[in-house]
């Protein structure tokens, strides 16, 4: 009895073990079958359709300054470039330099109801309650050049880190052993904006240890190119010896540089300022004598970093009031020495 259940059991095994090998060659020749396949045609990224679907319906706001300026322009160039590409939409307000309209256009927006705000605070408090508001109302916020006291995600310069460079240079042209008055001429901005408070800290840094630099006016223009060139004629009647100008951005900038061509002094005075890089504004004014040296904070770079952050933020499902991040974008001293065909961009590089 024994040796006959032996051999049953050898008899189901020798089944198994058959059955088992024509199942395996059965897949295996699936696979081969696939694999051959796979090598005719290539394989089908399932990742891929999944990525350009979670862009569908969404919208990103933009609320600049003004639309009438080179960097508000160039970020939009870049920003519909991508949002074109990827299916999403951009909803633009434009201020037109007016905080109060600034203010409406967030509050419409919030209305609207975009996954996110890319944005420039007018100054440090203005927006700080309607960014609150638009934090609650789960729409993500990046501050784009300019912060509030109201914490948001940021790209842009490093205005502190700006103003010691440009200091820096002044103190270079204008300090110890260059032979000159040492006499300096700071130009703000809107005082209270991010941009003014956290670069005079920066410059103020630098010439507060070098006693030989004699600030001889500090004024806020208001970022108006008008009142640049108005205080900086004055200045220089004042003091015709004078032998830097450190200014706080171009637009305004371009008329305390305008004072200094127009008042054909016997020594140079040299006109540091900074921003974008728009090649009229920048590279330009470099080479014409307008500006002496540019700290250029690129806004071809500057998109790329915005356009980052919102493929990151929709297809996340992070909450608004995540924790913050900063983009510092970094920057370039530019001279007329150093300026190459790529240094600075015109519409023409979003096209």
């Amino acid at each position: 009895m024994k040796r006959y259940w032996k051999n049953k059991v050898r008899e189901l095994c020798g089944r198994s073990a058959k059955l088992g090998l024509a199942a395996a060659v059965t897949v295996s020749a699936a696979v081969l079958s696939t694999g051959t396949a796979n090598a005719q045609d290539g394989l089908n990224d399932p990742t891929l359709q999944p990525y350009f679907d979670t862009f569908k319906g969404k919208k990103v706001g933009y609320v600049p300054f003004s639309m009438s300026f080179d960097l508000a322009q160039g970020w939009l160039a870049g920003m519909q470039n991508q949002a074109d590409e990827l299916g999403y939409e951009i909803i633009t307000r434009d201020p037109n330099w007016n905080t109060d309209v600034g203010s409406q256009a967030m509050n419409q927006l919030i209305n609207e109801k975009p996954d996110i705000i890319v944005y420039m605070n007018p100054d440090l408090q203005s927006y700080a309650r309607i960014l609150k508001k638009a934090q609650a109302a789960g729409i993500h916020l990046v501050a784009v050049n300019l912060k509030s006291v109201f914490p948001t995600h940021y790209i842009g310069e490093d205005w502190q880190q700006n103003g010691v460079e440009e200091a820096k240079y002044i103190v270079e042209k204008c300090g110890a052993g260059s032979g000159r008055s040492g006499k300096v001429s700071i130009m703000q901005g809107i005082l209270t904006s991010a941009a003014s408070a956290y670069q005079l800290y920066g410059v103020m840094s630098v010439l507060n240890e070098h006693p030989e630099i004699e600030v001889v006016s500090n004024q806020s223009a208001n970022w108006d190119a008008s009142k640049a060139h108005e205080i900086t004629q004055t200045v220089l009647q004042q003091n015709p010896d004078l032998c830097g100008v450190i200014g706080f951005w171009d637009g305004m900038d371009i008329g305390a540089g305008a004072a200094v061509k127009e008042a054909n002094l016997a020594e140079p005075v040299y006109v540091v300022t900074s921003g974008g890089g728009a090649k009229e504004a920048a590279c330009d004014k470099l080479m014409d004598g307008t500006y002496s040296a540019y700290i250029n904070y690129d806004v071809r770079r500057m998109a790329a970093d915005i356009n980052s952050v919102i493929k990151i933020l929709l297809q996340s499902e992070l909450p608004a009031d995540m924790k913050t991040f900063l983009l510092p974008t970094p920057a370039e001293i530019l001279t007329k020495d150093n300026i190459t065909a790529s240094s600075c961009w015109t519409m023409a590089d979003f096209e």
